[in-house]
């Protein structure tokens, strides 16, 4: 009997008689495989697939065999369009008239037809700029299907008024909205409902999984099945949406918003418009303090994050009682001032559907800045961070395996979790502890490349501790000698903002090839630039560390600095710390080692990504050789050979032209 994988993926199949370029990877049917068992019968199944397996459509074309509807959630957007942009079209070809797939994006990602239309008389443009690239929206938005922003390709990324525009939650009057038919996210909703696989991303998943816990009603369909692509990521993806977050932003959208509420109603003011002004200069003088207070003692941009605990808010009088800090008077009347604005908006005649959704803003606001405030829940940690102009305040479950496995793994039927980089030490432990997984299916597959031929790892033969003043001259000088030899072409990757500036500041007067910097545009605009600028140096850290694909000569190095262990004093990491020895574990070992050989494996891939590929992995690090867990991370590392020689890093490259 014809196995049907094989006769969809073999040598011969389906596919090889659709794709002129299909390549027959066995790692690819064995995961196939994996998930349709699990389709079929239920479970867990955790699949680490290297880099060139194919694993997008070893998990599509069986959740695209099952009755059931099927959840692919992402890490991000971009994969997310790319699923269901590239390869749901093929499918397509493949299997006519049987796929019925939708896409779903968080909210803010489509504009608000109801916003918009009012938009248009309220002051929220400056400059000629954004009246035309607010015409080109309204134009679009008679136009288009999905009122997915990601159609906008000829509008700049970042547009100063789309939050006055978008369909987010906090503003939506629902079903007594006059445009609710016509809205793009009813649409939206009802393609997903009508489709048997929906492509989502991780953070409207948890979100959706956080609003059905809370009893507010779902975002996405009914689902048995769901596929967590880079599912490395959901820890702390998840941490952040079962936790709660404040920010000054947050309270001055608030104010904002009732300020056009009653520019637009003008019968319904009252006393809101004083009650609103009094919450911005509350709101102003209990940022500042709390700004002040997260300074105090901090030194450098890379420690930014700060532990939060209740004795900022109280201090005790020299009676030993306990009353409000100077913060903590702040605090409560920013807290008096938002209850009067619910209780105005509760109170106002005649009230526009607008005022319902502010008075919920008003209260969940308030909720959560008690909880932040409080910091006396054991089981989260309190933290504040500044980014910006903003200054937030977080408080987040120090461990989320029970809520997983509770609100997630206990209730649906198949889970199948997938990444190019699960393991850590050639072992899926860690990343079982963390998500709360107790029984599952394992299932390992090696890269589909061919890393012996195409790639070659340089370790310096001698390097300073990463500790020691010395290590950056020292590292400095590396990577120029790498420079050198592989003509540019390099992305140089730091775990700390200031350490990647100095370092380019210094390489850049001693090399002949174009540098790049983090920081100088956006993610996607540097991507470009380095692929269009021959032998370009991308200097950057952790976010161009996953997520990043560039084929061909363009990136023939990836130079990693320092082995990416999280900064131990960040507030999240110390609390899970804290937490993993308590359990009778080490938290260096069965924490931070784990978490950073994962994170060092995002890095390494980025160098390999096709079969004609071929590349050269610097790790400056000697911790990889002098300390014991450096057997850890050399395990991990991509089976090539190892070198202390520039000249093998010369050889390879120019047996590759």
């Amino acid at each position: 009997m014809t196995d049907p994988l094989e006769a969809i993926f073999g040598p011969t199949g389906l596919m090889s008689r659709a794709h002129p370029a299909y390549e027959y990877r066995s790692g690819q049917v064995d995961m196939a495989r994996e998930v349709a068992s699990i389709f079929e019968n239920g479970g867990i199944a955790l699949v680490e697939a290297g880099t060139g397996t194919g694993k997008t459509l070893a998990y599509l074309v069986p959740a695209l065999a099952t009755s059931n509807r099927v959840i692919i959630s992402t890490a991000t957007k971009s994969l997310q369009e790319q699923l269901f942009f590239k390869d749901v079209p093929f499918l397509e070809t493949l299997f006519p008239g049987r796929v019925r797939a939708a896409y779903m994006k968080g909210r803010n990602n489509y504009v608000c037809l109801h916003r918009l239309q009012k938009a248009h008389d309220q002051p929220i443009l400056s400059g000629m700029d954004d009246r035309d690239h607010f015409e080109a929206i309204r134009d679009w938005a008679e136009r288009t299907e999905t009122g997915d922003r990601a159609e906008l390709t000829n509008l700049p990324e970042n547009l100063p008024f789309w939050p006055s525009i978008d369909a987010r939650s906090d503003t939506c009057l629902g079903q007594k909205c006059p445009d609710y038919d016509a809205c793009f996210i009813t649409r939206m909703r009802q393609r997903a409902e009508d489709a048997q696989i929906v492509i989502v991303n991780h953070h409207l998943f948890f979100a959706d999984l956080a609003l059905r816990q809370d009893d507010y009603g779902q975002v996405i369909p009914d689902y048995s099945a769901v596929v967590f692509d880079e599912s490395h990521e959901l820890e702390q993806i998840a941490a952040g949406h079962f936790g709660s977050s404040v920010s000054n932003f947050r309270v001055d959208d608030l104010v904002v918003d009732i300020q056009r509420l009653l520019a637009l109603d003008a019968d319904v003011i009252g006393d809101l418009l004083q009650t609103a002004a009094r919450l911005t200069r509350r709101s102003d003088r209990f940022w500042l303090a709390f700004g002040g207070a997260h300074r105090r003692g901090r030194g450098t941009e890379d420690d930014q994050r700060v532990p939060v605990t209740n004795s900022l808010f109280v201090e005790r009088t020299e009676h030993g009682d306990l009353q409000p800090s100077k913060l903590g008077e702040a605090y409560l009347e920013m807290r008096d001032s938002l209850d009067h604005i619910a209780a105005a908006l509760d109170g106002l005649r005649d009230a526009p559907p607008e005022a319902t959704a502010l008075r919920r803003r008003a209260n969940e606001l308030r909720l959560d800045l008690d909880f932040c405030v409080s910091a006396d829940d054991p089981n989260f940690v309190y933290w504040s961070e500044r980014r910006g102009r903003g200054t937030f305040l977080h408080a987040t479950p120090i461990d989320v395996s029970e809520l997983l496995s509770e609100r997630l793994f206990d209730r649906v039927e198949a889970s199948v979790l997938t990444s190019a980089t699960l393991t850590a030490g050639g072992k899926f432990d860690y990343i079982r502890r963390r998500l709360g997984i107790v029984d599952a299916s394992e299932l390992a597959i090696d890269s589909h490349f061919d890393f012996g031929r195409q790639a070659l790892v340089y370790l310096p033969a001698a390097m300073p501790d990463p500790r020691e003043p010395a290590f950056l001259e020292a590292a400095v000088d590396e990577i120029v000698k790498l420079v050198e030899a592989t003509r540019g072409r390099a992305f140089v990757l730091f775990t700390s903002l200031q350490q990647m500036r100095d370092a380019h500041e210094l390489v850049t007067p001693r090399i002949d090839y174009p540098t790049l910097v983090q920081g100088e545009g956006s993610k996607a605009g540097l991507i470009e630039r380095f692929r269009e600028s021959a032998g370009a140096v991308l200097f950057a850290t952790s976010s161009f560390w996953q997520g990043i694909d560039v084929q061909g000569e363009a990136l023939s190095c990836v130079i990693i600095v320092k082995l990416p262990f999280a900064v131990p004093s960040d507030p999240v990491v110390a609390a899970r710390g804290r937490a993993v020895e308590e359990r009778g574990g080490s938290s260096f070992f069965d924490y931070q080692v784990p978490e950073a050989v994962i994170a060092l494996k995002q890095g390494v891939g980025r160098l390999i990504r096709s079969t004609t590929d071929v590349g050269v992995l610097s790790i400056l690090d000697p911790r990889l050789r002098t300390k014991g867990y450096g057997r850890v991370f050399l395990q991990s590392l991509p089976p090539c050979p190892v070198t202390t020689r520039i000249d093998d890093v010369r050889r390879i490259l120019g047996e590759s032209r």
